[in-house]
């Protein structure tokens, strides 16, 4: 095959491919595409693609939705009953889609945009509304306006079918009459109504009292069931109530007796350990004893050797003693602590132990306080021995020096109940004793002086003539000696005489 030839070819192809490309259309769903020309019945295209040739074929256009037409009657239209009325209604239509309907609608609407098609269908409807108002009475179009609606339908569809028009639906959307009856009507519609409503109301209120009577009664009965179910319920509870009650009493005595029984245990153990305790603070009350009677010796040694390293010792050993004495009070305490837990455990068995200890134990306390009075006996004895013994070792000195210090409390002793007199009145009688101030100043020598006199009968010790004798007049004048006194009891008589003129005491002649 000659090249020209495919070139032949492929330019038709070319020419066939532009004319089909420009030839294209596609049609949509509210819209039908008329293609016709070259055949003698057209091609209807909805809603899908088809092929026109172009200059030998031609494309129309045909609106298929839905459109709303207003039909009004325009004026006054008379009813069956002869009563004027103007409406207003409104109808949706739309072009059939079955080929018959669009042929017929290609006739009429063919190339129309919707203003034009309303313009078009408008009179026709209307036409029909009039004729349909004609047959209805003004109360039947007024109560019933779908049925109208229906009709005036039914009736223009007859001659819409020749159009290709479907008549979806139509509404009434006024109506007004000329007189102004539906008004009125209305009104007697609306008595009718009240009236109806009265009686309704009426017998609604009978049946509510109806159903509250019933109700109540229904009530009462249930509430006087539930009164007996719930004095039923109260009656059993009361029951269990009282029988827990006796349980709960009887594990009650069980506890407490188990509680008495426990506790006798703990006070016998606490009596116990409170015996022990004090037997043992006995016995250390005994011990501090002797060893107070110890410090009495050394402090009485001491005094007359070395006065100050006695009162040092004699402090060292109170603090040694106070701290001794703390130390042990603290580890009594710390031992009952510990043992208070232990006590309280077995308390009630010390009860019982120790009532049938109690015999035993006063007999050990009796026993323990006659030992402790035997030692402090015994103490008491030797301290009075070792004072004897000091005594005899130093001599009639030290016993002047002792009684000289003895002085001024003895004064003191003698002049006390002078200081309870708040006011003293003197009366001089003028007698020959002197007057009452003289009486007054010389109490408290007068009874001092009896006072030697009673010591001298008793002991055989004359204080006056110890003191005079270490004068001037006594050693010279008068020759006074006194026997058994060495150069330690010479210094101890003169240490009492100075201590008697330091305190203003002045010897008696």
């Amino acid at each position: 095959m000659e090249p020209w030839v495919y070139a032949l070819i492929i330019a038709v192809v070319i020419a066939l491919a532009v004319i089909i490309a420009s030839g294209y259309v596609k049609a949509p769903p509210d819209k039908a595409f008329i293609i016709s020309g070259l055949k003698k019945e057209p091609k209807i295209l909805i809603g899908r693609a088809g092929i026109k040739l172009p200059f030998l074929e031609r494309k129309d256009t045909l609106v298929l939705k839905q459109i709303s037409i207003d039909i009004k009657t325009n004026g006054y239209v008379p009813t069956l009953d002869f009563i004027g009325v103007d409406i207003d209604a409104v109808a949706k239509v739309r072009v059939k889609t079955d080929p018959e309907g669009v042929k017929l609608a290609m006739k009429n609407f063919l190339n129309m945009n919707e203003e034009q098609i309303m313009a078009a269908l408008t009179d026709s409807l209307q036409g029909n509304m009039r004729e349909i108002i004609g047959t209805v009475k003004l109360k039947e179009l007024n109560t019933d306006r779908k049925k109208f609606g229906d009709e005036v339908q039914s009736k223009a569809q007859t001659d819409m079918n020749a159009l290709g028009i479907d008549i979806i639906s139509c509404n009434i959307q006024r109506i007004e009459d000329e007189k102004g009856l539906i008004l009125a009507l209305g009104q007697d519609n609306m008595s009718q109504i009240q009236k109806d409503a009265s009686i309704a109301k009426a017998q609604a209120d009978r049946d509510v009292a109806i159903a509250e009577a019933e109700a109540k009664r229904v009530a009462n009965e249930a509430q006087v069931a539930a009164a007996t179910e719930i004095a039923a319920r109260k009656n059993d509870l009361r029951i269990r109530e009282a029988e827990l009650k006796r349980e709960s009493d009887v594990k009650q005595a069980e506890a407490d007796a188990a509680y008495q029984i426990q506790q006798q245990e703990q006070r016998k153990t606490i009596e116990i350990t409170t015996a022990n305790a004090n037997i043992a603070r006995q016995e250390r009350e005994i011990e501090l004893r002797k060893k107070d009677v110890e410090v009495t010796e050394q402090t009485l040694e001491a005094e007359i050797k070395k006065k100050a390293e006695a009162e040092k010792f004699a402090r060292e050993q109170k603090a040694q003693a106070e701290l001794f004495e703390r130390q042990r009070k603290a580890e009594a305490e710390k031992f009952e602590r510990e043992k208070a837990a232990e006590a309280l455990k077995v308390q009630a068995e010390a009860e019982m132990y120790a009532r049938e200890k109690e015999a035993a134990g006063i007999r050990a306390v009796g026993e323990a306080e006659a030992k402790a009075i035997e030692a402090k006996g015994v103490a008491e004895a030797e301290a009075m021995e070792k004072k004897a013994e000091a005594m005899k070792k130093y001599g009639q000195a030290a016993m002047v020096e002792m009684i000289v210090r003895a002085l001024p409390e003895m004064a003191g002793a003698v002049a006390k109940p002078l200081e309870n007199i708040d006011k003293v009145t003197i009366i001089d009688g003028g007698g020959q004793d002197g007057n009452g101030v003289g009486s007054m100043s010389t109490y408290v020598p007068n009874v001092l002086a009896k006072t030697i006199e009673t010591m001298k009968e008793l002991t055989g010790l004359d204080i006056v003539e110890v003191m005079k004798a270490n004068t001037y007049d006594a050693k010279v004048n008068r020759n006074i000696t006194v026997n058994g006194l060495s150069e330690a009891d010479e210094s101890a008589k003169s240490a009492a005489a100075a201590a008697v003129m330091k305190e203003g005491l002045e010897p008696a002649n």
